[in-house]
């Protein structure tokens, strides 16, 4: 592949990221079956140190580059792989395993019906058990990754870039080439075929796909909302769409279940960036957020957006700290009842994009802030209404949504990162933040 540092190793690392994962490659055709959910805290590592393995063995060397950048130490104890022998004994009492967090050190499994849990609290290496999804009917928060869509001619297509400066980064040959983006989201129907997405696919652009809830490879199918945001970030039709990162490279990962609303989703969200790391990623995509569940008992307070409490939110932050640029959508709630930002881009280290439409003025629906501890949020904006899209083969059509304001930044990201190699993901961060159109007032609409 195109992708530095992948192309003699690559078939090795897919093949260890394939063995981490691999009960949940091996379940695809019944993980359908299992209604109940379990996010099992394990107290330790057990016996595994950093020294019972070689670097190697744990991140690719893509990932050993982004974190010798940063001067981040590698490999640490977060690492490390959940104690394989902590995971059989969960097993060998009846729960199957989905997939693991060697960041937070979980592992989530899964039983047809309702299980006692009492074995597992019994367990001397478990701190904790939670269910995170039950049999239960669908909520209205089901199906959150639907968009409303409109033919509008106005501003031009051009506008969504052009508003960040990006007409000026790909004018100087900044497309965000060399640089990996991946993107998770709810599914990626069509994206393998639509036209604007044919120079990335012809040039093997898309280097890796996943399905974290359903297990295998295939994600061209679910939803076309990853579709939508590929097509903002990569799509490239003349006076139809401009990408803000054409030149990028992208693995597409699916962690959203939308035939529900459950936190086992942000399990799946863990399990997809921590395979993003595995493969090198330079940035994380994401226009999801969580806060409102189909089983009531488990949704979050906003009193929970502090930038540490969500599982998400920690995965997030857990993500920056091996040296990726986190990008999620701030929310879509201001018109309901919630009105706030929404996890995990709530995060310390989580860039949080608003939305506004083509003329600088904010959306009626962008989520306000601050974080719940008084933090200024969202980060930055960008254009949220009217974003041209492409969700099928040959038609185009505008979206709205902070779900499209996030790829947009992120895709500006990306050519500055390939500008100013040597940035890290903190400094592109800073550098928003002091060079935004508001950046001496910021507030709680605008961010920066």
């Amino acid at each position: 592949m195109a992708i530095a540092g992948l192309s003699s190793g690559k078939k090795f690392f897919l093949l260890l990221s394939a063995l981490i994962f691999i009960s949940a490659l091996s379940l695809k055709s019944q993980v359908g079956s299992y209604k109940y959910f379990y996010r099992i805290y394990f107290k330790d590592k057990g016996s595994y140190t950093v020294d019972d393995f070689q670097p190697s063995q744990l991140i690719s060397q893509r990932a050993i580059h982004r974190r010798l950048k940063a001067g981040i130490a590698f490999p640490d104890y977060s690492d490390l792989p959940v104690n394989r022998s902590y995971l059989s004994q969960i097993e060998s009492i009846g729960f199957t395993l989905n997939n693991t967090s060697k960041w937070l050190n979980t592992g989530l499994f899964m039983t047809i019906g309702i299980e006692d849990i009492s074995p597992l609290l019994n367990l001397p290496f478990v701190k904790d058990v939670k269910i995170v999804k039950r049999p239960l009917a669908k909520g209205s928060s089901t199906d959150k990754l639907s968009f409303s869509t409109d033919q509008a001619l106005s501003p031009l297509y051009d506008n969504p870039v052009a508003m960040l400066n990006g007409t000026a980064l790909h004018s100087s040959g900044y497309d965000g080439k060399g640089i990996l983006i991946a993107i998770l989201d709810g599914g990626f129907y069509f994206a393998d075929l639509i036209s604007s997405l044919a120079p990335l696919r012809n040039r093997g652009g898309i280097v890796a796909t996943r399905d974290f809830v359903s297990g295998g490879s295939l994600v061209y199918s679910y939803h076309n909302h990853g579709t939508a945001v590929l097509s903002v970030l990569a799509g490239i039709a003349p006076d139809e769409i401009e990408g803000s990162a054409p030149g990028a490279d992208y693995c597409l990962l699916r962690t959203e279940d939308t035939s529900s609303e459950f936190p086992v989703e942000e399990d799946f969200w863990a399990a997809g960036a921590e395979f993003a790391d595995s493969l090198g990623a330079d940035i994380i995509s994401s226009s999801l957020g969580y806060y409102a569940f189909d089983d009531t008992t488990m949704s979050y307070k906003f009193s929970d957006m502090d930038g540490h409490t969500t599982f998400v939110t920690k995965a997030a932050e857990a993500a920056a700290s091996k040296g990726i640029l986190v990008v999620t959508s701030a929310g879509n709630e201001r018109t309901n009842a919630w009105l706030r930002i929404i996890a995990p881009t709530d995060g310390d280290s989580v860039l949080s994009a608003g939305a506004v439409d083509g003329y600088n003025i904010i959306s009626s629906f962008s989520s306000a802030g601050p974080s719940a501890d008084g933090r200024i949020k969202p980060d930055n904006v960008a254009q949220g209404v009217s974003v041209p899209v492409q969700v099928s083969e040959t038609s185009f059509t505008r979206a709205n949504g902070t779900s499209f304001s996030c790829p947009l930044l992120s895709g500006i990201c990306a050519c500055a990162l390939q500008a100013v190699p040597e940035a890290l993901n903190m400094d592109i961060i800073q550098a928003l933040h002091e060079n935004g159109d508001t950046a001496s007032v910021p507030d709680s609409l605008y961010g920066f």
